[in-house]
């Protein structure tokens, strides 16, 4: 009897739970919702099947998701495995004509792939393609010295569009095209970036291994401005891995996103939260709202 009384409040919170849920569902039905995916979810299983879950739980419910990742891990293995030595120029990888290749073997196919199939089965439809494809990322060489580097210069959303038509997820490997053919291999966080400035998503989700961005006393802080985090730079309190991505947060709200999230994405069900409830997960930051 005390078992059945037990399951019975966790079903009632279940159901509580989801009615409490309804306005976020209606609040972001048709939304586009960029996710940068890496860090150290992407290398464990059970994590990498949880976020799959939450990605088809966003599609069923009216979300079109567009998931973007990185793979640094899985290229370092790959590099070491066929004798291909890395140099670096001020902690910056070279991307010669050899590595380059190793970047899109292992981006476009292996890693793409595994998070394909996850989505996959989990009853979802995902297509993997990279930021060469149907014209989307196109680049200019970021510095001589890194080689096969590229900035993301144009973009072009249809395939995207296209596919949220169709009912697919896109998972987007961080690839571009040059204007005369190349290659260049874009950092995640850049590519999701520009990938969600041009679909003007409503958010862009950065997944990393970090709670989200944190004042000077080492809490997190949970909603800023771009003022905000410019000032926490200056000061030196946003510092090392965590300027990428918050250069990364203002670049994209200056393309046309309504808000950016850095938050952790090794916590259980981190997009849900942020997206379906009034808790939230790690530091959105969005410009002022205006008034008037």
């Amino acid at each position: 009897m005390r078992k059945q009384t037990a399951m019975n409040r966790d079903w009632i919170a279940t159901a509580r739970t989801l009615s409490e849920a309804l306005p976020y569902l209606q609040r972001y039905t048709g939304a586009i919702v960029v996710i940068k995916f890496g860090g150290h979810a992407m290398g464990d299983d059970a994590e990498m099947e949880s976020f799959a879950r939450d990605v088809v739980l966003m599609r069923q419910v009216g979300v079109n998701p567009v998931v973007v990742h990185g793979g640094g891990p899985m290229i370092n293995e790959m590099l070491a495995k066929l004798g291909v030595k890395s140099e670096f120029v001020h902690g910056k990888r070279v991307t010669d004509a050899a590595t380059v290749e190793v970047v899109e073997m292992v981006l476009s196919g292996r890693v793409n792939k595994r998070i394909v199939q996850a989505i996959n089965d989990q009853g979802g439809r995902a297509v993997g393609l990279s930021g060469k494809d149907g014209g989307l990322m196109t680049c200019d060489q970021t510095d001589p010295e890194l080689g096969f580097v590229g900035t993301p210069a144009e973009m072009n959303p249809k395939v995207l569009h296209s596919l949220f038509e169709a009912g697919f997820i896109p998972v987007v490997a961080p690839l571009g095209a040059g204007r005369n053919g190349e290659t260049f291999n874009v950092n995640g966080d850049t590519a999701a970036g520009a990938i969600a400035a041009a679909l003007k998503a409503d958010r862009l989700l950065l997944l990393t291994d970090v709670a989200g961005v944190k004042d000077s006393s080492g809490e997190v802080v949970t909603e800023l401005t771009p003022d905000h985090i410019r000032d926490l730079t200056e000061q030196g309190v946003v510092a090392g891995g965590m300027i990428p991505k918050t250069e990364t947060a203002l670049a994209a709200i200056a393309g046309g996103v309504r808000a950016v999230v850095i938050l952790d994405g090794r916590a259980p069900n981190a997009c849900l939260l942020e997206l379906f409830t009034d808790h939230g997960a790690g530091s959105l930051i969005r410009a002022p709202r205006q008034t008037g």
